[in-house]
Protein backbone atom coordinates (compact mmCIF):
# COMPACT_ATOMS: atom_id res chain seq x y z
CA UNK A 1 0.00 0.00 0.00
CA UNK A 2 1.57 3.67 -0.87
CA UNK A 3 1.05 6.03 2.14
CA UNK A 4 -0.01 9.58 1.94
CA UNK A 5 0.02 12.49 4.92
CA UNK A 6 -1.91 15.24 4.11
CA UNK A 7 -1.41 18.58 6.40
CA UNK A 8 0.90 21.36 6.71
CA UNK A 9 4.34 21.01 7.79
CA UNK A 10 4.36 23.73 10.72
CA UNK A 11 1.52 22.16 12.20
CA UNK A 12 3.10 20.03 15.37
CA UNK A 13 0.27 17.23 15.20
CA UNK A 14 1.10 16.70 11.16
CA UNK A 15 5.21 16.59 12.14
CA UNK A 16 4.19 14.38 15.16
CA UNK A 17 3.00 11.82 12.75
CA UNK A 18 5.68 12.41 9.98
CA UNK A 19 8.18 11.81 12.74
CA UNK A 20 6.27 8.86 13.53
CA UNK A 21 6.71 7.71 9.67
CA UNK A 22 10.27 8.19 9.14
CA UNK A 23 10.87 6.34 12.71
CA UNK A 24 8.88 3.38 11.81
CA UNK A 25 11.00 3.15 8.63
CA UNK A 26 7.57 3.95 6.33
CA UNK A 27 7.85 5.12 2.96
CA UNK A 28 5.22 7.70 2.23
CA UNK A 29 4.31 11.59 0.34
CA UNK A 30 3.43 14.33 1.82
CA UNK A 31 0.80 16.69 0.38
CA UNK A 32 0.19 20.13 1.73
CA UNK A 33 -2.81 21.33 3.09
CA UNK A 34 -3.45 24.30 4.08
CA UNK A 35 -6.18 23.80 7.03
CA UNK A 36 -7.41 27.66 6.69
CA UNK A 37 -8.11 27.14 2.82
CA UNK A 38 -8.32 23.23 2.30
CA UNK A 39 -9.20 21.48 -0.91
CA UNK A 40 -12.90 21.19 -1.64
CA UNK A 41 -12.77 17.66 -1.00
CA UNK A 42 -10.50 17.38 1.74
CA UNK A 43 -13.35 16.73 4.25
CA UNK A 44 -13.48 13.33 2.20
CA UNK A 45 -10.50 12.40 4.25
CA UNK A 46 -11.26 14.67 7.53
CA UNK A 47 -14.55 14.94 8.48
CA UNK A 48 -14.27 17.77 10.01
CA UNK A 49 -11.72 19.91 8.08
CA UNK A 50 -8.58 19.35 10.56
CA UNK A 51 -4.87 18.25 9.71
CA UNK A 52 -3.17 15.78 9.24
CA UNK A 53 -5.23 13.19 7.39
CA UNK A 54 -3.62 10.16 6.11
CA UNK A 55 -4.35 7.81 3.42
CA UNK A 56 -3.17 3.94 2.87
CA UNK A 57 -4.24 2.51 -0.17
CA UNK A 58 -7.49 2.72 0.35
CA UNK A 59 -7.99 3.24 4.12
CA UNK A 60 -8.84 6.95 5.43
CA UNK A 61 -8.25 8.10 8.50
CA UNK A 62 -8.28 11.47 10.60
CA UNK A 63 -6.24 12.65 13.77
CA UNK A 64 -3.03 12.30 14.74
CA UNK A 65 -3.53 10.10 17.91
CA UNK A 66 -5.83 7.63 15.89
CA UNK A 67 -3.32 7.62 12.94
CA UNK A 68 -0.36 6.91 15.01
CA UNK A 69 -1.93 4.15 16.94
CA UNK A 70 -3.18 2.56 13.81
CA UNK A 71 0.49 2.51 11.73
CA UNK A 72 1.39 0.83 15.15
CA UNK A 73 -0.97 -2.10 14.69
CA UNK A 74 -0.72 -2.13 11.12
CA UNK A 75 3.01 -1.78 10.61
CA UNK A 76 4.75 -3.05 13.99
CA UNK A 77 8.23 -2.83 13.28
CA UNK A 78 9.92 0.04 15.16
CA UNK A 79 6.92 -0.08 17.47
CA UNK A 80 6.28 3.44 19.15
CA UNK A 81 3.99 1.68 21.87
CA UNK A 82 4.39 -0.73 24.56
CA UNK A 83 2.17 -4.28 24.48
CA UNK A 84 2.54 -3.56 28.31
CA UNK A 85 -0.48 -2.66 29.50
CA UNK A 86 0.69 0.16 32.07
CA UNK A 87 3.58 0.85 30.52
CA UNK A 88 1.80 1.62 27.11
CA UNK A 89 -1.58 3.97 29.35
CA UNK A 90 1.90 5.69 30.00
CA UNK A 91 2.59 6.36 26.43
CA UNK A 92 -0.92 7.41 26.11
CA UNK A 93 -1.19 9.46 28.89
CA UNK A 94 1.46 11.57 27.58
CA UNK A 95 0.95 11.79 24.43
CA UNK A 96 -2.61 13.23 25.46
CA UNK A 97 -0.29 15.91 27.91
CA UNK A 98 1.53 16.94 24.83
CA UNK A 99 -2.11 16.88 22.03
CA UNK A 100 -4.00 18.98 25.19
CA UNK A 101 -2.09 20.31 27.51
CA UNK A 102 0.88 21.69 25.34
CA UNK A 103 -0.64 22.33 22.31
CA UNK A 104 -3.32 25.28 23.99
CA UNK A 105 -0.38 26.92 25.40
CA UNK A 106 2.88 26.38 22.85
CA UNK A 107 1.30 25.97 20.06
CA UNK A 108 -2.08 27.88 19.62
CA UNK A 109 -0.94 30.64 22.24
CA UNK A 110 2.36 31.51 21.45
CA UNK A 111 3.56 30.11 18.00
CA UNK A 112 -0.52 31.10 16.72
CA UNK A 113 0.52 34.73 17.49
CA UNK A 114 3.80 35.15 17.31
CA UNK A 115 4.02 33.04 13.45
CA UNK A 116 0.89 32.28 12.12
CA UNK A 117 -1.10 35.21 12.59
CA UNK A 118 1.75 37.45 11.05
CA UNK A 119 1.21 35.32 7.83
CA UNK A 120 -2.10 36.31 8.10
CA UNK A 121 -1.35 40.24 7.88
CA UNK A 122 -3.07 39.89 11.44
CA UNK A 123 -1.94 41.52 14.87
CA UNK A 124 0.04 39.56 17.63
CA UNK A 125 -2.09 39.46 20.60
CA UNK A 126 1.37 39.96 23.09
CA UNK A 127 -1.24 40.02 26.32
CA UNK A 128 -2.20 36.51 25.66
CA UNK A 129 1.27 35.08 24.25
CA UNK A 130 2.58 36.78 27.44
CA UNK A 131 -0.32 35.11 29.28
CA UNK A 132 0.63 31.87 28.20
CA UNK A 133 4.11 31.84 29.07
CA UNK A 134 3.98 33.38 32.80
CA UNK A 135 0.90 31.82 34.01
CA UNK A 136 -0.10 28.63 32.08
CA UNK A 137 3.26 27.15 30.89
CA UNK A 138 5.00 26.95 34.41
CA UNK A 139 2.80 24.83 35.92
CA UNK A 140 3.04 22.72 32.56
CA UNK A 141 6.77 22.45 32.71
CA UNK A 142 6.34 21.88 36.47
CA UNK A 143 4.65 18.59 35.65
CA UNK A 144 7.11 18.04 33.01
CA UNK A 145 10.35 18.54 34.70
CA UNK A 146 9.06 16.36 37.64
CA UNK A 147 8.20 13.18 34.79
CA UNK A 148 11.55 14.17 32.85
CA UNK A 149 14.30 11.82 32.82
CA UNK A 150 17.95 12.08 33.08
CA UNK A 151 18.80 10.45 30.29
CA UNK A 152 16.59 8.09 27.21
CA UNK A 153 12.58 8.56 27.06
CA UNK A 154 9.22 9.67 28.90
CA UNK A 155 8.42 5.90 29.46
CA UNK A 156 10.32 2.88 29.18
CA UNK A 157 13.86 2.47 27.79
CA UNK A 158 12.89 3.44 24.03
CA UNK A 159 11.53 5.97 22.24
CA UNK A 160 7.55 6.60 21.96
CA UNK A 161 4.60 8.35 20.65
CA UNK A 162 5.18 10.19 23.71
CA UNK A 163 8.26 11.77 23.13
CA UNK A 164 7.11 12.81 19.58
CA UNK A 165 3.88 14.33 20.53
CA UNK A 166 5.28 16.41 23.77
CA UNK A 167 8.32 17.71 21.63
CA UNK A 168 6.75 18.52 18.70
CA UNK A 169 4.98 21.39 20.68
CA UNK A 170 8.44 22.84 21.51
CA UNK A 171 9.55 23.11 18.12
CA UNK A 172 6.62 25.54 17.43
CA UNK A 173 7.43 27.51 20.95
CA UNK A 174 11.10 27.88 19.22
CA UNK A 175 8.94 29.14 16.26
CA UNK A 176 7.60 31.23 18.14
CA UNK A 177 10.67 33.31 19.59
CA UNK A 178 10.81 31.62 22.84
CA UNK A 179 12.35 28.63 24.71
CA UNK A 180 12.57 26.16 28.01
CA UNK A 181 14.46 28.35 30.63
CA UNK A 182 17.18 25.62 31.48
CA UNK A 183 17.91 27.08 34.65
CA UNK A 184 14.52 26.21 35.86
CA UNK A 185 13.65 23.47 34.17
CA UNK A 186 17.19 21.75 33.02
CA UNK A 187 15.75 18.13 32.81
CA UNK A 188 12.83 19.05 30.37
CA UNK A 189 15.40 21.33 28.40
CA UNK A 190 17.64 18.62 27.67
CA UNK A 191 14.94 15.88 27.56
CA UNK A 192 13.16 17.82 24.80
CA UNK A 193 16.93 18.79 23.15
CA UNK A 194 17.17 14.71 22.71
CA UNK A 195 14.09 14.10 21.06
CA UNK A 196 14.47 16.95 18.41
CA UNK A 197 17.96 16.29 17.74
CA UNK A 198 17.05 13.05 16.63
CA UNK A 199 16.91 12.91 12.27
CA UNK A 200 13.51 12.07 11.85
CA UNK A 201 12.64 15.74 13.42
CA UNK A 202 15.86 18.08 13.21
CA UNK A 203 15.84 18.27 9.32
CA UNK A 204 12.40 18.79 8.77
CA UNK A 205 13.21 21.45 11.61
CA UNK A 206 15.01 23.41 9.92
CA UNK A 207 13.70 23.47 6.88
CA UNK A 208 10.58 25.08 8.79
CA UNK A 209 12.66 27.82 10.27
CA UNK A 210 14.03 28.97 6.38
CA UNK A 211 10.45 28.84 5.26
CA UNK A 212 9.23 31.34 8.40
CA UNK A 213 11.94 33.06 7.47
CA UNK A 214 11.22 33.61 3.79
CA UNK A 215 7.51 33.99 4.59
CA UNK A 216 8.07 36.68 7.31
CA UNK A 217 10.70 38.76 5.51
CA UNK A 218 8.71 39.73 2.48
Amino acid sequence: MSITLYGASLSPFVRKLRAALVEKGLEFEQVQVDPFRPPQNYRELSPFGRIPALRDGDRVLADSGVICAYLDAQYPQNSLSYTDPYLNARVQWFEKFGDYELAPVLTFGVFRNRVLMRFLGKPCDEQHVASCLTGKMPPLMDYLEANAPEQGFIVGDRLTIADLAIATHFVNLGHGGEHIDTARWPKSAAYVQRILARPSIAQSVEQEKAFITKILSR
